[in-house]
């Protein structure tokens, strides 16, 4: 096993900024016509005047529910087995490593303050959609990709059980799901996932993976290329959650896979949907509110699968002077993320 966790990888929306579509000239009194006007001709009192026209609504990139519509949604899957979290509740996460303060709010707090700052958050998202209950989650980066390739030559780092131990008992003091997250780096989610049947054989363990270090294709270091998953590894993922679920009768999995680039996720058409499965593209993309949407619209509404998710980073996303986008601007994407995560 190799040594403490190298420097975080940080995620980047790589796409090039998009300016704001250019907005459509309106026509105003001062720009009726310069020819006299005709004389009106007397109507007959039955007569009705034309009723008008409303105003086209004007939609932030990843609002527009026609848009969304024409892309699919709502999406058809199966019907939800009992014990399901989704989409009967909206789950709010808190991503990192206890072993980092630089890899996301999980780790950059000491434990209590940690879970008292997720509870705040929790309580936010209530506020902001009442109709749906929140539960909290604390999304545990399990397996780390590497800048350099370690013992196992593999460009990742398997967390020790008993820190995966140390998580877990948080989100249970918390009232939690658990997610543990796999960057595979040079390694093969076919081999680095059934090392963790000990742990997600329990009801309230979850998935997630991240393409972005998922480079095996490509041979890169991680960190300096993006990576990506195919629809294949997706479906084996989910195939191993399904058979996961039904030997150890489980309620259904969540199953989180990251995504803020169009290369991320290949061939999204194929990626099979199961009963005991849940799955969640989630934008983890980071950057100013309007590319972040941007990214929502291009990247996940755009291809549906089932559920959607959505990541916001406190210091990234503002580094830049940009505010951190809330309850209340995420709940106007449509489709509207079900699936929260803060960094």
């Amino acid at each position: 096993m190799d040594n403490q966790p190298a420097k975080p990888l940080p995620k980047t929306i790589t796409a090039a900024p998009q300016q704001p579509a250019a907005p459509e000239p309106f026509v105003t009194a001062s720009s009726a016509r310069t020819q006299p006007t005709p004389p009106v001709q007397q109507r007959s009192s039955s007569a009705q005047a034309p009723a008008k026209q409303a105003p086209k609504v004007r939609y932030n990139a990843g609002e527009d529910p026609d848009y969304a519509a024409r892309k699919g949604w709502p999406v058809k899957y199966p019907q939800p087995l009992p014990g399901s979290i989704l989409p009967g509740k909206r789950i709010v996460a808190y991503y990192g490593n206890p072993l980092s303060k630089r890899m996301g709010a999980l780790g950059e707090y000491p434990k209590d303050e940690m879970l008292q700052r997720l509870k705040g958050e929790v309580a936010k998202w209530q506020a902001a959609d009442p109709s749906l209950p929140v539960q909290p989650a604390l999304h545990l980066i399990a397996v780390v990709a590497q800048g350099e390739p370690g013992k196992s030559g593999k460009y990742r780092m398997v967390m020790p059980d008993t820190v995966v131990n140390q998580v877990y008992g948080w989100a249970k003091e918390a009232g939690a799901l658990l997610f543990i997250d796999i960057q595979t780096g040079h390694d093969n989610i076919r081999t680095l996932l059934p090392r963790f049947e000990w742990l997600l054989k329990n009801p309230d363990v979850h998935l997630g993976i991240d393409p972005e270090f998922n480079l095996i294709a490509s041979g890169k270091r991680p960190g300096t290329k993006i990576g990506t998953y195919d629809a294949a590894d997706i479906n084996y993922a989910s195939g191993y959650l399904k058979e996961l679920v039904r030997k150890h009768n489980l309620p259904p999995k969540v199953f989180v896979i990251h995504r803020f680039t169009r290369g991320g996720v290949t061939n999204a058409k194929n990626i099979v949907l199961r009963p005991e499965v849940q799955i969640v593209m989630h934008m983890d993309g980071w950057g100013a509110p309007w590319l972040k949407r941007d990214s929502y619209r291009d990247y996940i509404v755009a291809e549906p699968v089932q559920f959607t998710g959505f990541k916001l980073f406190y210091h990234n996303d503002t580094k830049k002077g940009d505010p951190l986008m809330t309850p209340q601007d995420l709940l106007k994407l449509n489709p509207k993320p079900i699936y929260i995560q803060y960094q």
